[in-house]
């Protein structure tokens, strides 16, 4: 099977509890914060031998996203998302990510609010949370 570009491993709806915010008041509680993510991989070592192993961890991705989350108490979700991207590229073997990263609660009148990125990867290296 050979490499393709368009290999994603993903994640839709990651509901993470955190603190998130500019005000005062928000500084004081956690808000439900939404995040996608779309990791661009060669899955097909996994593929081919249908092994754990060979594959992206996507309950690692998710813990570990959601621990960063709680971890950084960002106030801007661009500040947020970008320190999320960069932890998932520094850790994760991918070559390209795009994230959003949403406040459900923030407007009233909207489903959610927030901001999508996509970051690329320096270089093709093992990273320490690969399967």
């Amino acid at each position: 099977m050979l490499h393709t570009e368009s290999d994603v491993v993903f994640v839709k709806g990651l509901k993470v509890e955190a603190v998130i915010g500019v005000y005062d008041w928000e500084r004081a509680i956690t808000q439900p914060i939404l995040i996608d993510i779309a990791l661009e991989t060669d899955i097909s070592k996994a593929a081919a031998s249908d092994d754990v192993n060979d594959a992206l961890n996507y309950k690692a991705v998710c813990n570990d996203v959601s621990a960063w989350c709680q971890e950084i108490k960002a106030e801007l979700l661009e500040h947020l998302a970008g320190q999320i991207a960069d932890r998932l590229l520094a850790n994760y073997s991918c070559h390209k990510l795009t994230l959003s990263v949403a406040k459900p609660t923030a407007i009233k009148q909207a489903d959610a609010v927030g901001v999508q990125i996509t970051r690329y990867a320096k270089a093709a290296e093992k990273k320490p949370n690969d399967a």
